[in-house]
């Protein structure tokens, strides 16, 4: 680890963890409300299908949970060992919070994990479903309070400084409920909710392009199709609002996000260019004359402030800010196409039987995973060069610690994280792989789809069987 010092070590080393940890939260997060909505439709209708999907998905849950939680205790340990200035100065008020996210939420979702695993025999319908029901309620508590330990980082309010140097809660409601917090909220849960929507869609794909074109399949594929068209294009307006915070808040952060070094009235919209940071300028830029004050400002003259604003310490890295933006913005936008998409070949009758929408699907099933990976970068880096915005530097906040150590126990996180959360998704990857439906005929791959826009004879059941409903599940 020669040539690195012990706060870039200590940065690479909190962002690979952190890495592997919020892809599993997004997945559960969004999970566990669908399991939620599945027992519902069974408990409402009766349909053994509903029942079945559950099973099928529950599994999965279980070991995304687990890991999660594994991560997640990982990084806690960090705040002692890396950043030990930062856990001292911040403990007073982000403990707390950590503390009520366990009390309120990990707790809820451990303590009825258990009864919604393997209690339905054992406790009854009902009771099962109140299980379910609080499984899901307690992973959207803890993204409630995880997303406002780090709003407050990113916005501070109610805080005050003792006489040692600690922040100290001042008014708990402005801690809690800082500027930026509403927006990242909802922001985050949509951004769940869709990257599960894309596994199940991708899940489902796979199965119909195998020819296992059963009910549940189906049903799986109707309904990640729904979620899609729904809330992607509402996840886009969340975006925008959430950037005109931002901009109020940490107009640097837009500043890079954006490209623009030069403060201008009528500020161009950069779609694509290479930000230097040396030549302060984004080079081989591609532009759309004054559409960037129109996004920001609303006003096709409004003044956008570009990073020469900042002295060069207080500049965030606008090279990484400005690509990780635009994988996230460009990944939304895909997802609203694909539900668009979706939506034109249901109303045609061919929701499970357009086999390049299957293979969009599918290829798209990673891509939640992805764009909260490009948008946490985004917010991360963009807040650089603090912990906690405007108030305390990361390099201010790391313990007094050799790079050494940190690069030996960066090397020990790479090795084991690999092999055992690389066991765990390929189990996971596994299950789906597995028909949802408990009777289903494989046809050859290559096979799938008749010319008529369904899923092969052998791979459906009755027409008898099937409920009018079940596209539209």
């Amino acid at each position: 680890m020669d040539g690195f010092d012990a706060l870039s070590l200590a940065r690479a080393q909190f962002a690979f963890t952190i890495s592997f940890h919020i892809v599993f939260p997004a997945f559960t997060i969004g999970l566990a409300s669908y399991l939620a909505v599945l027992e519902a439709r069974w408990l409402l209708t009766g349909r053994q299908v509903f029942l079945d999907l559950f099973n099928y998905w529950k599994k999965i849950f279980a070991v995304a949970f687990g890991m999660g939680v594994v991560s997640g205790i990982v990084m806690s340990y960090q705040f002692g060992t890396n950043w030990s200035v930062f856990a001292d100065k911040t403990g007073p008020i982000l403990g707390p919070m950590m503390g009520y996210e366990v009390l309120s939420a990990f707790f809820l979702e451990a303590g009825f994990l258990g009864v919604m695993l393997f209690g339905l025999e054992k406790v009854g319908k009902k009771l099962h479903f109140l299980a379910t029901l609080m499984v899901a309620i307690g992973t959207l508590m803890s993204a409630f309070w995880i997303l406002s330990v780090n709003s407050w980082m990113q916005t501070p309010a109610g805080y005050a400084i003792n006489s040692v140097g600690q922040y100290i809660a001042d008014d708990w409601w402005a801690v809690v409920f800082n500027p930026s917090f509403p927006y990242r909220l909802v922001h985050m849960v949509l951004a769940a909710y869709l990257t599960t929507a894309f596994v199940v869609a991708a899940t489902a794909a796979w199965h119909l392009l195998r020819g296992r074109g059963g009910e549940a399949t189906r049903i799986m594929f109707s309904m990640a199709m729904w979620m899609a068209v729904i809330v992607a294009p509402i996840q886009i307006v969340a975006g925008d609002l959430h950037g005109l915070n931002t901009l109020e808040h940490q107009p640097a952060k837009v500043a890079a996000m954006e490209g623009h070094f030069e403060t201008r009235a009528g500020a161009p919209l950069i779609l694509f260019g290479l930000p230097d940071m040396g030549a302060e300028e984004t080079r081989y830029a591609i532009e759309i004359p004054k559409l960037g004050s129109l996004i920001l400002t609303h006003d096709w003259n409004g003044t956008v402030k570009g990073l020469k604003a900042w002295p060069r310490e207080d500049r965030p890295n606008a090279t990484i800010v400005f690509w990780s933006f635009r994988v996230m913005v460009g990944i939304g936008l895909l997802m609203a196409a694909l539900g668009l998409w979706g939506l034109v070949q249901r109303l045609r009758g061919r929701l499970f039987g357009a086999p390049y929408l299957l293979w969009a699907s599918l290829v798209m099933g990673p891509s939640g995973f992805i764009a909260v990976l490009a948008g946490w970068v985004t917010t991360e880096v963009g807040r650089q060069p603090y912990t906690v915005y405007g108030v305390l530097r990361t390099a201010n906040s790391i313990s007094p610690i050799d790079a050494a150590a940190v690069g030996a126990s960066l090397v020990a996180f790479v090795i084991v994280y690999f092999a055992v959360f690389g066991a765990g998704t390929f189990y996971m990857l596994r299950q789906m792989g597995k028909s949802p439906d408990q009777d289903h005929t494989d046809l050859p791959i290559g096979q799938p789809l008749r010319a008529a826009g369904t899923t092969p004879a052998a791979a459906m059941p009755e027409p008898h069987l099937l409920p009018t409903s079940t596209e539209g599940a």
